[in-house]
């Protein structure tokens, strides 16, 4: 990656500027441009814009902004990068679209952003990618029992005792998995099944007949598909509809061997109902996210033998080149006329992470 673009001059006019290109401001910060954006990421915004950089080196806060949009046609976001409120869209008078590069739009905009009817489109299909990754080897990883039989014969043991009486290697093959949220990040999860000739079964309020017929996949309602479930997997968006989604009712309903893997978001599970399965050993968890973040260091999700809690990783950690590229692309598409690759709306909020 070469150096970071020396920045443009703050908005007192931009000297020296082609005011026939429109001006895209990058405010996510410096330091984070080599897990962002690639150089061909660079290179494509050059070719169609001028670029104002926010000169922190990190994300740009509420001031920034302030100062940041006033005058630029486009915004690029990332984590971390303050909302866009009414003092802020108060000053990006001419800003008429964003690209934001993350998992979830909602924590940036707000009612006066919609107000202006902008143009909003999301890189999170690329992250969808990663975290669906993820998950199939968590899946592939759990159902071997990788873990506890691991630890067994770190611990002296090999194919004997209780713990491989308990833990015993299996297949993903040929399981049923369910699948809970045909999101972004659930319909990729379900193609990189594709080879492992499973059975996949989907709960989600939004799907449609045709929609499972055209994944090959069987839409029935949740508490079906928790008790026919070998591997259960969470892509749902977290909303008041969906917090607690799997309570201490849903999972008296799973097998007593069923895999969990959770990338999606912590509360969509009762955590202290599952922490009461987990301690009877009725299953095996793996979670990415948990309703707390991180657990509390008293926590039974920290010690309990049958789950295994990541820092939220499952999306992309050292290169997110993927996103800043589709947000330039987004963008180079918007100021073409051409149509986006995934444009986010007021009235998909409900639906979206």
């Amino acid at each position: 990656m070469n150096e970071p673009l020396p920045t443009r001059p703050a908005p007192s006019g931009d000297d020296g500027r082609d005011p026939t290109r429109p001006l895209v401001a990058v405010a996510i910060g410096r330091s984070h441009y080599p897990r962002m954006f690639s150089d061909a990421a660079w290179a494509e915004l050059e070719s169609f814009a001028e670029v104002r950089h926010h000169p922190g080196d990190e994300p740009a806060g509420h001031d920034d902004l302030v100062t940041l949009l006033a005058g630029v046609d486009a915004v690029i976001t990332s984590w971390g990068v303050a909302q866009l409120d009414a003092e802020v869209m108060a000053a990006a008078t001419d800003l008429r679209a964003m690209a934001h590069m993350g998992s979830s739009v909602k924590r940036f905009v707000s009612d006066a952003f919609w107000e202006r009817d902008p143009h909003l489109t999301s890189a999170g299909i690329t992250l969808a990618r990663d975290v669906a990754e993820t998950t199939l080897g968590l899946m592939i990883v759990g159902m071997k029992r990788i873990w506890p039989l691991g630890r067994h014969v770190a611990g002296g043991g090999w194919r004997d005792g209780p713990v491989w009486d308990r833990w015993q290697a299996r297949e993903l093959v040929r399981k049923q998995v369910g699948i809970v949220g045909a999101s972004n990040v659930g319909r990729h999860v379900i193609r990189l099944l594709e080879p492992f000739e499973v059975d996949i079964v989907v709960a989600d309020p939004f799907l449609t007949d045709a929609d499972a017929a055209e994944l090959g996949v069987e839409r029935v309602e949740l508490p079906e598909l928790l008790s026919r479930a070998d591997v259960l997997s969470l892509h749902a968006p977290a909303n008041p509809a969906t917090h607690h989604m799997i309570d201490a009712a849903g999972l008296a309903l799973m097998k007593d061997d069923a895999l969990i893997v959770n990338t999606a978001r912590g509360d969509l599970i009762d955590e202290e109902a599952l922490i009461a399965e987990l301690s009877r050993g009725r299953f095996f968890a793996f979670l990415d996210v948990t309703e707390v973040e991180p657990p509390p260091l008293d926590s039974p999700l920290r010690r309990l033998d049958n789950v295994v809690v990541t820092p939220h990783i499952a999306g992309c950690i050292e290169n997110c080149n993927r996103m800043g590229e589709l947000a330039v692309e987004e963008l180079r598409r918007f100021f073409s006329g051409e149509p986006p690759v995934y444009r986010i709306t007021r009235e998909m909020f409900d639906r979206i992470a």
